[in-house]
C-alpha cells in the first residue's frame, strides 16, 4: 500500500487535470523551459511514428529530417528533466515505412546517445495481427515486400545504470520477473476504435516497463500522454504518473479514462 507523500513538481504551469497520483498538463514536451529542473525517475512513451496518423493537433507526415530533428528536441528535454538514476524507455515500430522504408528504432538510439542517455536494452514486443499482409511483386523477386507486427521498446539509462534510490520497493513477481526479462514479448495491441484515439498502447506495455525499470512510489512520465494509458498503468501500480498532452480533447480523453479505470490512494503534489 502506497502512503500518502508531497511530491514536488518543478514548474509554475498549471495542471489540466490532477488527481490521486496522477498530475496530466496541457503542453508541449518541446517546450524546453516547461519544467525547471530533474524530477523524473522513469519516462515511459510512445512518440507518433510519422506514418501519416490523423491527430487532432499533430503532424505525423513530417520528412525524414523534420522528424529526426523533432525527436532530439523532446528526447533531450526528457534527459533534462530526469533524475541520474533515471530511465527512459521508448515503444515504436523498428521501421516505417513511407516513400521509403526508414530504420526508425535505430536512428532514435543514436539520438538518445548523443543527448546523453547510455543504453540500456532493447524489447522485442511481437504484437499478433491478421492484418499485416502485404505482399508487393507477388511471387516475384522483383520487390517483394515483408510484413512486419514487431515494435522495439528501446532502453536508455541517465548516468547511473544501478539504481540505488527511491523507495527500493520492487513489486514484480518472481514469474513476471522471468518471463518479462526475456527480451521478446508477445501481446496484442489496444483497439483504438475502443479507446476512441488513433494510436493507444495497452496499459499491459507500461505495468510491464515500470514494475522492471521502477521501485513503488517512482515518478513516471509520459511526454505523449494521449489517452492516458501510461497515467493508468502508474495509479494502478503504485507509481506517480506525469503526463503532457498537446491536445485539449485528448487531455479530457485521458481524464475520463483515468477516473474510470484507476484505484489509486491519496498521493499529493506540489508544484514549485
Amino acid at each position: 500500500m502506497i502512503i500518502s507523500k508531497k511530491m514536488k513538481i518543478p514548474t509554475k504551469n498549471k495542471p489540466y487535470f490532477e488527481n490521486n497520483r496522477s498530475v496530466l498538463f496541457h503542453g508541449n514536451c518541446t517546450d524546453t523551459d516547461y519544467f525547471l529542473n530533474e524530477f523524473i525517475d522513469l519516462t515511459i512513451t510512445s512518440p507518433p511514428y510519422n506514418v501519416g496518423v490523423k491527430y487532432n493537433k499533430y503532424n505525423d507526415d513530417l520528412s525524414i529530417k523534420e522528424y529526426l530533428d523533432f525527436s532530439k528536441i523532446w528526447i533531450k528535454n526528457c534527459f533534462n528533466w530526469t533524475k541520474d538514476t533515471g530511465r527512459l524507455a521508448i515503444n515504436v515500430p523498428f521501421e516505417i515505412r513511407k516513400n521509403i522504408t526508414f530504420p526508425i528504432a535505430p536512428h532514435l538510439t543514436m539520438i538518445a546517445m548523443e543527448a546523453g542517455w547510455g543504453y540500456y536494452a532493447t524489447i522485442y514486443w511481437n504484437k499478433p495481427s491478421t492484418a499485416n499482409c502485404i505482399f508487393g511483386s507477388f511471387q516475384s523477386a522483383s520487390c517483394p515486400m515483408f510484413a512486419s507486427s514487431l515494435e522495439v521498446i528501446l532502453i536508455f539509462y541517465k548516468k547511473d545504470k544501478k539504481k540505488i534510490t527511491g523507495s527500493c520497493i520492487s513489486d514484480i513477481s518472481k514469474n513476471d520477473f522471468i518471463n518479462w526479462t526475456n527480451s521478446m514479448w508477445t501481446f496484442p495491441g489496444q483497439s483504438s476504435v475502443k479507446i476512441k484515439h488513433p494510436a493507444p498502447y495497452p496499459v499491459e506495455l507500461p505495468k510491464r516497463i515500470m514494475k522492471l525499470l521502477s521501485y513503488e512510489n517512482d515518478i513516471i512520465f509520459d511526454p505523449f500522454n494521449g489517452s492516458g494509458t501510461t497515467l493508468i498503468a502508474a495509479e494502478n501500480n503504485n507509481r506517480a504518473g506525469i503526463g503532457m498532452e498537446i491536445d485539449k480533447e485528448y487531455c479530457e480523453l485521458a481524464k475520463k479514462r483515468i477516473l474510470r479505470e484507476t484505484d489509486a490512494l491519496d498521493y499529493v503534489f506540489n508544484r514549485g
